[in-house]
């Protein structure tokens, strides 16, 4: 850590004399040595000004890229530092599905602004994708793609790639097309390039399409694409007309983010939507606070078990010591269970139909699991001394409380991916506020049936 904060002060001095000195090779030099996100930081320390007298130095284009390498929140705070026709001017140099995100990040004024601003054509390309919601398959894509007509020759096509590469993001997909925009087929650069000359390209196509649909969830795509081993894969409307790709490297950015929204609803709470040291406190607070409302509510019943069975507790005070440990036990054994599970659900490894298999699986492991829980428990009660009864009841209820546990937590997150919520919601403190109540029932009710209270 205190090596990449003394290479970005480094950046920041390198880039100072290169300013200074009018020395713009030394310059983008400086700011691609860093990663995206301290190149981010190093430019967001200029002021306007100086950030401005930058992108003259540097060029657009070259902080174009730059941009386009950052995240789109990053990207936009800089933007907004920036002269309103020199945003446009650095927005026409960016691919527009990264033009169209950094757009996103700005305030609506600021976003119209740019894109009046903008060369019409340019202007258009950014409007286009920004009509799709952003969690879409089409807001991800980019309409940066080759296409061709079903009746040019390998070779004719060939040299219509290399008429357009420059401005395309990938070359190594063909997509062949009708006058209508219709996607008939699909063949590989490689493809292309091996075969004779004067075949057609509509013979060479591969018919047998993998799509995805301009309204489908983002995620849904990126999964597709990954399980698939793309390095793109085109979306289409209703129609079958080819709207734009989404290329590999944004749906490895999608996945990203949707595991890292699951970890932290594992964790009970909701996502951030900017960096954690870009977050207030304030944001913190609400993220947090609702889920611990929530979990404190249902913690609630914990202390109704307890006063039901006062009695039992007061005739056999030795109970006490385990209480902590029964429901700890639980509770833990649950959050493993849900986390496996939601990961499974997410790279599509577990379905709804696998329910049945799933929890199979999972009391298989917990009676085994509950067994060496049991056997620990009688351990522990044995070293505080107390009555061999009460160690007895112990190690049931352990045993007993792991399998609960386990058919609770195998079962939930697949019904609840069933009616259309995200598992990720049923997390861990939620799965140990259940278990804690209901492992409390089980504990005293084989504390009454073992010792006859």
């Amino acid at each position: 850590m205190a090596r990449q904060a003394s290479d970005v002060e480094v950046t920041r001095q390198v880039l100072a004399s290169a300013v200074a000195e009018h020395r713009p090779e030394a310059l983008a030099r400086a700011l691609r040595s860093l990663p995206p996100a301290d190149a981010a930081r190093v430019l967001d320390s200029l002021t306007p000004f100086d950030l401005g007298a930058l992108v003259t130095l540097l060029g657009e284009a070259q902080l174009a890229e730059l941009l386009e390498n950052m995240a789109a929140m990053d990207a936009a705070a800089l933007i907004v530092k920036l002269g309103r026709a020199q945003a446009a001017d650095v927005h026409e140099h960016m691919a527009p599905d990264d033009a169209a995100d950094v757009v996103e990040e700005l305030n609506p004024l600021q976003g119209e602004a740019i894109l009046v601003a903008m060369d019409a054509p340019e202007a258009a390309e950014v409007r286009a994708l920004l009509a799709y919601p952003a969690d879409s398959a089409a807001g991800l894509m980019t309409q940066e793609m080759v296409t061709v007509s079903p009746e040019l020759t390998a070779e004719e096509a060939l040299a219509a790639i290399r008429r357009v590469a420059r401005e395309v993001e990938t070359i190594y997909y063909v997509y062949v097309t009708d006058e209508d925009d219709r996607l008939l087929g699909v063949l590989s650069l490689r493809e292309l390039v091996l075969a004779p000359p004067e075949t057609p390209v509509g013979e060479l196509a591969h018919r047998d399409l993998i799509t995805v649909r301009a309204e489908a969830d983002q995620e849904v795509a990126a999964r597709l694409l990954a399980d698939r081993g793309l390095l793109a894969i085109p979306v289409v409307d209703e129609h079958d007309r080819l709207l734009g790709i989404v290329t590999a490297d944004d749906a490895a950015d999608v996945l990203e983010e949707e595991a890292t929204e699951d970890i932290e609803r594992l964790g009970g709470s909701e996502p951030l939507e900017r960096p954690y040291l870009r977050t207030s406190v304030r944001t913190l607070v609400w993220k947090r606070v609702r889920w611990l409302l929530v979990l404190f509510v249902a913690e609630a019943y914990t202390g109704s078990v307890l006063r039901h069975y006062e009695d039992t507790l007061a005739a056999a005070v030795s109970l006490a010591f385990f209480i902590p440990l029964l429901i700890g036990t639980g509770g833990n054994t649950g959050s493993q269970i849900t986390t496996t599970l939601t990961r499974a659900l997410a790279v599509g490894d577990v379905r709804f139909g696998d329910l049945l298999r799933v929890l199979r699986k999972e009391l298989a492991a917990a009676v085994v699991l509950g067994a060496i829980m049991a056997l620990a428990t009688v351990l522990r009660a044995w070293t505080l001394g107390v009555d061999v009864q009460i160690g007895m009841v112990v190690a049931i209820t352990a045993a007993s409380i792991v399998v609960w546990s386990a058919a609770v937590a195998a079962v939930l997150p697949l019904v609840l991916r069933r009616f259309g919520i995200d598992p990720a919601v049923v997390s861990a403190p939620l799965i140990t506020t259940v278990v804690d109540g209901t492992g409390l029932i089980i504990y005293f009710s084989v504390a009454n049936w073992l010792l006859g209270l």
